[in-house]
């Protein structure tokens, strides 16, 4: 009876309270989340219904996601002065409002506005879930939790292009939109209600770094723009870039300076003392490599090689999303049983294993041919997403958690965009050379050039004079295609390595002690 008393008070029971508010925190996240990805596969109606121009109609994602890193960071002094509750209604009240107004826009201008306000007022609540989860629920809790939070935040933006696709073809693009106001309306009455972890310290707002702000949203804002538009305007070459790259080294310096100086800094850095935080950053950044790189990269070549609607792209994506459902739990009970290190490991080999399959794609590739590469990116993702944020966050201590919380999702969302600004750059560059090579081949004298010529020109007679030089731009298309097909396998090729290389830094992180009992509440 001793015994299990002890139990008992080593582990004290989560108040349902409490877990109500969690799960309406998790949903909040998972819009926030999904808003990232939810515009990419219906960015041409948007341009059609804005009247916005093919550079202008990036910028309802790219506005959006430069808020939303600015916001990540500055979550946890943010959660300090307010609280946790006040923080996460104002968050998602913001957010539900900011939807209504993207979907009520009437231009490029009043769209990038309300987007960039949508991200940043919801960026809150991503930092703030895990934060939370590892706060107010014991360490033995963490294999139920921590799957479920690893899901949500890897989950939404895999099957964001597939949601997206559905709501433009079945309504409008303005359901994009649309599609938050209740669930965010659901949220923010859940955590006014329901949230009561902490108590709000306005003592703090005296002491707010304005400067510190000012210094961060420069930095983080330009970065994410140059990492954004610097493929397309060929880096430091355009001068706007250049330009932006200068700021963003000097205010970048500056704030570093000024947040390591700091006897109350705006970011809190402590947790990078933690040497299993610096190692699941680094990991963390990774993964966002490979979740939003290849979340990328598949959507591209379904669209310009297979011509693939927006429904069937997502419809094809879909099993990433369906395999991470299925390995979410089973990661959960591995995370008790084996090592991190070894979990960790696996997930990135699976990761490798995924794209060089894939690098042998072809201009025939389909459905079937993508589906063990997108299978085992699912099961990879949810092994390196559940325990990486366990090694990460669950060895900080409590004054260091809402801070780290911040930086470990602002590195795996920088690791997104410097991915994606890799494999732009890869891709444009791979593509010219292959053209290259490609167009020695394919030249007049090349019999078999000419007998495939001649047989489009055949089959395009009923075009009369027009037949020639039909066939001539039928042929050109081919060449391309090829071109951005043989790129795409090259970039494959190149994550493979970029995949198995960090499995050789797995030795810089220590396997985490055995959790300890500890209660919840999280005060």
């Amino acid at each position: 009876m001793a015994t299990a008393s002890a139990i008992a008070q080593a582990e004290p029971t989560v108040p349902v309270r409490h877990i109500i508010a969690f799960f309406f925190m998790v949903f909040g996240m998972f819009m926030a989340i999904l808003d990232i990805q939810i515009v990419s596969s219906s960015l041409a109606e948007i341009q059609a219904g804005i009247s916005a121009s093919a550079d202008e109609v990036s910028w309802v994602q790219t506005s959006y996601l430069i808020a939303e890193v600015v916001m990540i960071p500055l979550s946890g002094t943010l959660t300090r002065i307010v609280s946790t509750r006040y923080l996460f209604v104002a968050s998602a009240a913001g957010f539900t409002l900011m939807s209504l107004m993207c979907a009520l826009s009437g231009s490029i201008g009043e769209m990038m506005i309300w987007r960039a306000l949508q991200g940043f007022v919801g960026g809150a609540m991503i930092p703030t879930v895990f934060a939370t989860s590892f706060s107010i629920f014991p360490p033995k809790m963490r294999n139920v939790i921590t799957p479920i939070i690893g899901l949500i935040a890897t989950l939404a933006p895999t099957i964001g292009p597939t949601i997206g696709g559905y709501l433009t073809e079945l309504f409008s693009w303005h359901w994009l939109f649309l599609v938050n106001i209740i669930p965010g309306i659901a949220v923010t009455l859940g955590a006014w209600f329901f949230i009561d972890f902490d108590k709000p310290d306005f003592k703090l707002i005296s002491r707010f770094d304005w400067a510190g702000l000012a210094l961060l949203a420069v930095f983080l804002g330009t970065l994410e723009y140059v990492l954004e538009e610097g493929a397309k305007d060929d880096w430091l070459s355009s001068p706007l870039i250049f330009k932006l790259a200068i700021i963003c080294i000097i205010s970048g310096s500056v704030f570093f300076y000024r947040m390591l100086t700091s006897e109350h800094p705006l970011v809190d850095f402590s947790a990078f003392n933690n040497r299993n935080f610096v190692s699941g950053c680094i990991f963390s950044f990774t993964m966002g490599i490979g979740l939003y790189g290849l979340t990328y990269l598949y959507p591209v070549y379904l669209a310009r090689i297979q011509h693939y609607s927006a429904m069937m792209i997502g419809e094809t994506m879909f099993v990433t999303g369906i395999a991470m459902f299925l390995t979410a739990p089973i990661a959960g009970r591995l995370a008790t049983k084996i090592d991190p290190r070894v979990m960790i490991g696996t997930g990135f080999v699976g990761f490798a294993m995924g794209t060089w399959m894939a690098s042998s794609i072809t201009s025939q590739w389909t459905f079937n041919e993508l589906l063990i590469p997108q299978i085992l990116r699912g099961v990879s993702l949810m092994l390196c997403m559940v325990t990486v944020t366990n090694v990460s966050l669950g060895t900080l201590s409590p004054t260091q958690l809402r801070g780290g919380s911040g930086l470990f999702n602002l590195t795996r969302n920088l690791g997104g965009a410097v991915g994606l600004a890799m494999i732009n750059t890869i891709m444009n560059q791979r593509m010219d050379l292959h053209l290259a090579r490609l167009h020695e081949a394919v030249h007049w004298g090349s019999s078999a050039a000419e007998q495939t010529l001649n047989n489009m020109t055949g089959a395009l007679a009923p075009l009369g004079s027009n037949a020639g030089t039909a066939a001539l731009s039928r042929l050109a298309g081919l060449v391309r295609q090829q071109a951005m097909t043989m790129a795409i396998a090259d970039l494959f090729y190149i994550l493979t390595w970029l995949f198995l290389g960090i499995v050789i830094m797995l030795p810089l992180m220590q396997k985490p002690a055995a959790p300890k009992a500890a209660g919840g509440g999280g005060h």
